[in-house]
């Protein structure tokens, strides 16, 4: 059998990585009729492209997969993991801290579910100020301009606003976490917002995501994974990409439907 040339074998790796979001050095060597060593050089030049990140065994996709969603479709993705993950992460609020939330639809339950007394929120977060008025919290509101897609608002007024606050605790969404390329988000202008969050903590720093964003790179860097000291994920994470995540030297805590795993690292 004719074997495929080093650029199909790249284009059926990627396809293969839309679909699957990692595949194995083994099984590719199997179905490309080629060795393993090949494939690992393979891997190496689609890395060298930011199209995946190599790990033991195999690799995860990195390649930011198309268009920022809408809110409300974000709302409708993984419901029950963003719930879990936001009891989990609100878990970690203690009573007095002023906390930081940024837009998106991840950290608007980390807000339903936060519990410890005399909280402070400072947030670009919409939403989050109209749920508050059924709370007995007190909620900064940034000013700035609305954007529709993460409900939150953003530009000079909100970056200003922000500089003049600190925080105790911060919670940051995003929409790519990898160890290579670190928190990422598709609009300049939110990566901004949560990158002066993080610089204005004066404590921990808490990134929140699905496991759909595990091992994903957006266009815009808001931090690398040392600035973060934990990150909240459901189980749906993959062991292949939780074991390079527990080698980042932050604390990974996976949460579940029901209850809430630590894991290891940190």
């Amino acid at each position: 059998m004719e074997q495929p040339l080093p650029a199909e074998r790249h284009r059926r790796i990627q396809e293969l990585l839309r679909e699957h979001r990692v595949v194995r050095v083994s099984s590719l060597s199997e179905l490309m009729g080629v060795s393993e060593v090949t494939i690992r050089r393979d891997l190496e030049a689609l890395e060298a492209r930011g199209v995946l990140e190599r790990t033991h065994g195999g690799a995860v996709a990195t390649q930011w997969m198309g268009a920022e969603p809408a809110y409300v479709e974000a709302m409708s993705r993984s419901p029950e993991a963003k719930a879990a993950i936001g009891r989990a992460a609100a878990a970690m609020a203690e009573a007095g801290d002023t906390v930081y939330l940024n837009g998106g639809t991840t950290t608007l339950q980390v807000f339903r579910s936060l519990r410890a007394p005399g909280l402070k929120v400072v947030t670009n977060h919409v939403g989050i100020a109209l749920e508050a008025a059924d709370r007995d919290v007190e909620v900064l509101l940034l000013g700035g301009t609305y954007r529709a897609p993460s409900n939150s608002l953003v530009g000079p007024l909100a970056t200003d606003a922000l500089r003049r606050t600190h925080a105790t605790k911060a919670y940051i969404g995003v929409e790519g976490v990898s160890v290579g390329s670190g928190l990422t988000t598709p609009v300049a202008a939110e990566a901004e917002i949560a990158r002066l969050m993080i610089e204005q903590t004066r404590g921990r720093v808490i990134a929140v995501a699905d496991h759909t964003k595990i091992g994903t790179v957006a266009d815009f860097v808001i931090g690398s994974l040392d600035q973060v000291d934990a990150l909240v994920v459901d189980d749906d994470v993959t062991d292949e990409y939780r074991e390079r995540l527990d080698d980042a030297a932050i604390e990974i805590v996976i949460a579940t439907t029901r209850n809430v795993v630590p894991a290891r690292g940190g």
